[in-house]
């Protein structure tokens, strides 16, 4: 069930990303569409704490400091970017760069935190980076820059959600740290997200999705991606996490990546030649050889969170 809830999720993520990008297509602003995820998301798991667990709603000052700079680094942060990017390149590639975060954790672990780290470490990211110019073609490259680098910033924002959720957040349980860290990101982004500034018309008009195959009303596709983009995988995702542990529910988070090219194929007709998803795979493999070359920082998986609802 662990494996299976882990495929779940990360398939949620991946299609999620071109459910944003038809939205930041439909008319919004990544920072608008980051300020309804993270709204949407405070609201769900804050009705699930309501009955199930009321003293979340009161954490000490330490656990809620902890909590404010996750949300607006690991969710903020992390959303907006990869909302920017997605506008500038295609989901597929824009998740591959970000995922650069994960190998990221375990040199930051190395470099900062003295943790013993498997050699394979160093073979993950020399895969990742060569499977990624593979991906990029980077001998012919029309991406265009000021989207890698957005792409860049969001595996920054990834590498630190998953360095604060392991290293501080052991007081408050997922759920507690999924509204809070939410909260967090809605005070920020209803401040500086110009919600303000959204045409009305937008929520009452369609997109095409599949090459005009089918027409989907906006709220259709914000409500996919507060539902089946935020909430539902963060919460399947813990699941997951209670069977597998945090190195084997990482591992399996990867292959959001496969899900992400899959579902921009189908949706917004993004497709990549034989030699990019041959580097795709090539990336995979070296985030999972990545992922699991840490041999340290063992942690009680029910009580932290390393899979964000971003995507």
């Amino acid at each position: 069930m662990g494996y299976l809830y882990a495929l779940i999720s990360a398939a949620m993520f991946g299609a999620n990303g071109s459910v944003v990008k038809l939205i930041i297509e439909a008319g919004l602003s990544p920072a608008q569409v980051t300020f309804f995820r993270s709204l949407g998301g405070a609201v769900l798991c804050g009705l699930v704490l309501l009955f199930t667990d009321r003293r979340s709603f009161r954490p000490g000052l330490r656990t809620l400091a902890v909590l404010a700079a996750l949300g607006l680094v690991g969710v903020a942060g992390v959303q907006f970017f990869y909302a920017q990017a997605i506008g500038r390149l295609p989901v597929g590639i824009a998740l591959l760069i970000e995922y650069l975060g994960v190998p990221l954790v375990a040199v930051i672990a190395l470099v900062v935190f003295r943790e013993p780290i498997k050699a394979r470490l160093w073979v993950g990211i020399a895969l990742m980076l060569g499977g990624l110019a593979v991906v990029a073609q980077v001998w012919d490259s029309t991406l265009e820059p000021l989207g890698v680098v957005l792409a860049g910033l969001a595996a920054l924002g990834l590498a630190a959600y998953f360095l604060i959720g392991e290293r501080g957040v052991r007081t408050a349980t997922p759920m507690a740290v999924g509204f809070w860290s939410m909260a967090t990101a809605t005070v920020f982004w209803t401040i500086f997200g110009g919600w303000w500034q959204i045409d009305p018309a937008v929520f009452t008009s369609t997109s095409e999705v599949g090459a005009g195959a089918l027409e989907v009303p906006f709220l259709g596709l914000l409500a996919f991606a507060l539902i089946f983009g935020t909430f539902l995988p963060f919460v399947i995702g813990y699941l997951a996490l209670k069977h597998l542990g945090a190195t084997r529910g990482g591992v399996l988070a990867s292959s959001e990546v496969v899900f992400a090219f899959a579902a921009a194929w189908l949706f917004l007709g993004e497709s990549l030649d034989l030699t990019q998803i041959l580097g795709a795979l090539i990336v995979v493999v070296g985030i999972v050889l990545a992922q699991t070359a840490r041999r340290g920082a063992v942690v009680d998986p029910d009580l932290v969170i390393v899979s964000a609802p971003r995507d």
